[in-house]
């Protein structure tokens, strides 16, 4: 077998700005919603080739991605590595903090924490990240802050993990959402009127 480099220099050009954190919308959907995958690109050895996925996913009829809106200031996306050598993979993390503990977000709670679900999350650069595939579970849970006192604030934190091959991958597919079709290759937003 002939073993072939897929590494690549990394460039960053000084000045160039990083920005951190995620934007205050989020997207999930049940796994059992999702008839296909879009998969990562491979090379004839079965290796990774990008980080971005190809195409989009494809949904159970009368399926739509559902949001959940956050505060971005409270709310993270990390990636650590796990396992070893040579079958070490990703555990992409997700902490969203949702303002509310209304009926809502109590009844989304219960179905978030019983459920294998992905989600899709844009960061500050516009960019849409996805955190669950069809390889492996996605673990949700879900808490809730009532707050204490007159000064206190509540909140429902969903935590996320979900293993990948690679840290939370690229998405430039389709979501059709409540609100309409969102091109994750540039966020614009297709209604049906």
């Amino acid at each position: 077998m002939k073993c072939t480099s897929l590494q690549k220099s990394i460039g960053w050009c000084q000045g160039t700005p990083e920005l951190p954190g995620v934007k205050r919308r989020i997207y999930y959907l049940a796994k059992k919603q999702i008839e296909m995958f879009p998969p990562l690109p491979r090379d004839e050895s079965g290796r990774v080739t990008s980080a971005v996925l190809i195409g989009s996913f494809v949904l159970a009829a009368d399926a739509k991605w559902l949001y959940i809106d956050i505060l971005p200031d409270k709310s993270q996306l990390t990636s650590e590595a796990q396992g070893e050598l040579p079958s070490q993979t990703q555990l992409n993390k997700l902490t969203a903090v949702h303002p509310g503990v209304g009926e809502d977000a109590t009844a989304a709670a219960a179905y978030i924490n019983n459920s294998d679900n992905v989600f899709v999350v844009e960061d500050m650069k516009g960019k849409f990240r996805v955190l669950g595939n069809d390889k492996w579970s996605t673990k949700s849970t879900v808490a809730q802050d009532l707050g204490q006192g007159a000064t206190g604030t509540t909140s429902t934190t969903i935590s996320v993990e979900a293993t990948d091959e690679v840290p939370a991958p690229f998405y430039t597919g389709t979501l059709l959402t409540e609100e309409g079709v969102i091109d994750c290759s540039d966020g614009s937003v297709q209604t049906g009127d």
